[in-house]
């Protein structure tokens, strides 16, 4: 099995199979053992009292935040932002990156929904519902894999700690404001948004450690600086 291979399982499939077990495994907790008891008991009160709540402003303002985490939204952003930082790096370390943890994040999302069964909350729907379990969020956790990824590429490439904090506080409000959407509009428990961050933001770090880590060796190991490889013997 070659280096690249066996560094792959080890730093990427590993990883995103184990959170896929912990998002189950919560799933499970949420749904079945804990669903009687403080504070998941208290969820279908909150979520009574967001669409109780609910104005023709805010829902205009839902709406744009709910638009920033659909499905195409998230593609198309995701597609534009590499192909930038392609051109602006001139190198596919960072594309790599971003489009690896918002497919992660994807694929660990569809598995759980598969595997955990849960209804929507009982209240009025402002968006359509997808063919899928309430938990977790799929919009939460893309957006939270998409704008942070995006936020950690930018903060590594600033200059200064105003910059950085900047960079994080813009698109930390993002996600933040997609996670309150879809409890605003009625798709999804709090508990469900909670997750979807667990999600995310796990598949960040995954594919930092495994992407941005410039110490991991992929595939042949690199000799020295200024070494040149040894001259074959002649017979």
């Amino acid at each position: 099995m070659s280096d690249t291979v066996v560094q792959i399982v080890r730093r990427v499939l590993l990883p995103v199979s184990l959170l896929l077990g912990v998002m189950v495994l919560l799933g499970v907790l949420v749904t079945r053992v804990f669903a009687r008891t403080w504070p998941f008991t208290a969820e279908d009160s909150v979520n009574r009292e967001l669409a109780g709540d609910r104005t023709a402003g805010w829902n205009d303002v839902s709406l744009v935040f709910s638009t920033l985490a659909s499905t195409q939204m998230i593609v198309v952003v995701t597609v534009l932002a590499a192909l930038a930082l392609r051109l602006w790096l001139n190198r596919w370390r960072e594309p790599l990156f971003l489009c690896a943890a918002v497919t992660a994040q994807a694929l660990v999302f569809l598995l759980t929904t598969l595997a955990i069964d849960r209804r929507r909350p009982a209240v009025e729907h402002m968006d359509v519902s997808p063919p899928t379990s309430s938990f977790p969020s799929g919009h939460t956790s893309a957006a939270v894999a998409l704008y942070v990824g995006i936020a950690v590429l930018l903060a590594l490439r600033a200059r200064s700690t105003g910059a950085k904090v900047a960079w994080w506080t813009l698109l930390l409000m993002v996600p933040l404001g997609v996670a309150l959407t879809r409890m605003y509009r009625g798709m999804h428990h709090p508990s469900d948004v909670v997750a979807s961050f667990l999600n995310g933001g796990t598949c960040v770090a995954i594919m930092a450690r495994s992407v941005l880590d410039r110490s991991v060796r992929w595939g042949r190991a690199k000799l020295p600086s200024g070494s040149r490889p040894a001259a074959p013997a002649r017979s």
